[in-house]
């Protein structure tokens, strides 16, 4: 028998591609146009390189303190990690444990089934209505666990905090997660509703709003019971997950709230009006709330727009996936990159 027979097999994630050259306008992975907070530059000055010979802190008390302060909940109730894909592996392996499938969209980020996979979880997938909605009643039904993003991604869409609630308060027996990374785009979070539920997981990240993407820091808020686990888990596995500077680099993040807003709001007005422009050239999406447009075309297909976008050095995201072959997602760069954009797709589509 080879080893090869004992060997864990899955299907990996495919994330949006990262070219080398610096002079592409980078419209499909959904990272920030903008730089980081500037004090994080500062930060990152001021340090010294002589502590990075010491372990960081486990618990990243610095950083948790200012999330706690900045979201008004108690420490013991947030679990930091490595980028909100690490707290979100590390929650499915704590937390989705039955033999019954977890419940997950069809149309959503496509790392859950991945997880799922990896850790050998039963799964199911449910439809999202034909303008991408949720259906509700398809996640009253037993199950191991609910994840779902809000807004969704690809789609955009957002669902509302009423609808989420019946949810999870028909859910009280398995842990349903929300998975925010994109809430500060436009959507309302559910993060209140941690004190009426305690199986309520609320997961969101630095890599999208605060322009943090390579510190890889994402966070998730919880139940002091709930974030117990998540630690347990965290320490079992790998006690030190955040570096040194993502602590430091994150604190600044979270302090300098008018940049925050400033650069959230700048996104929003952005998209807000390529909203308009795209559709005056023919195309259709949905009501986005996240920092990303979920377009398609009247006439021309999304996999030859994506090809001849490409071609001229403006990378999209397509997915030759039923149900969306024929869309485009497309990232808010700043309004230059979207402009450009907009000037080649002009002269394209006539």
């Amino acid at each position: 028998m080879s080893w090869e027979a004992n060997v864990r097999k899955v299907e990996p994630y495919v994330a949006g591609e990262q070219p080398k050259d610096h002079n592409i306008i980078k419209l499909n992975t959904n990272e920030c146009p903008y730089p980081p907070a500037p004090g994080v530059a500062k930060r990152a000055e001021e340090m010294n390189c002589g502590d990075l010979r010491l372990y960081p802190d486990m618990n990243a008390e610095k950083l948790v303190n200012s999330l706690s302060e900045y979201y008004h909940v108690d420490p013991a109730k947030i679990f930091v990690g490595v980028g909100s894909d690490d707290v979100l592996a590390m929650s499915f392996m704590t937390f989705f444990n039955s033999d019954k499938p977890i419940l997950f969209p069809d149309i959503t980020y496509s790392f859950y089934d991945v997880w799922a996979e990896l850790y050998r979880i039963p799964y199911k997938t449910c439809a999202l209505t034909d303008d991408f909605h949720m259906k509700k009643e398809d996640y009253m039904v037993p199950n191991g666990g609910v994840i779902f993003p809000n807004p969704n991604a690809p789609t955009g869409v957002l669902e509302s905090v009423d609808m989420i609630e019946e949810i999870i308060r028909e859910n009280r027996d398995v842990v349903v997660i929300i998975d925010e990374a994109y809430v500060d785009f436009g959507g309302e979070s559910v993060l209140p509703l941690i004190d009426k539920y305690d199986n309520l997981l609320v997961v969101q990240t630095f890599s999208k709003s605060r322009a943090l993407a390579g510190m890889r820091i994402g966070f998730a808020m919880g139940s002091e019971k709930l974030i117990g686990y998540l630690k347990d888990a965290k320490f079992s596995f790998n006690s030190y997950t955040l570096n040194m500077p993502a602590i430091e680099m994150g604190v600044e993040a979270v302090k300098d709230d008018a940049y925050f807003k400033k650069t959230v709001n700048r996104i929003i007005a952005t998209r807000e009006r390529v909203k308009g422009e795209l559709k005056e050239l023919g195309f259709d999406f949905t009501d986005s709330k996240s920092n990303f447009l979920f377009a398609t075309h009247k006439t021309v297909p999304a996999g030859e727009l994506f090809r001849v976008l490409k071609e001229n050095g403006i990378y999209v995201r397509y997915w030759n996936k039923k149900r969306i072959d024929n869309r485009l997602r497309i990232t808010i760069g700043t309004d230059e990159q979207m402009d450009r954009l907009i000037s080649f797709l002009k002269e394209y589509l006539k």
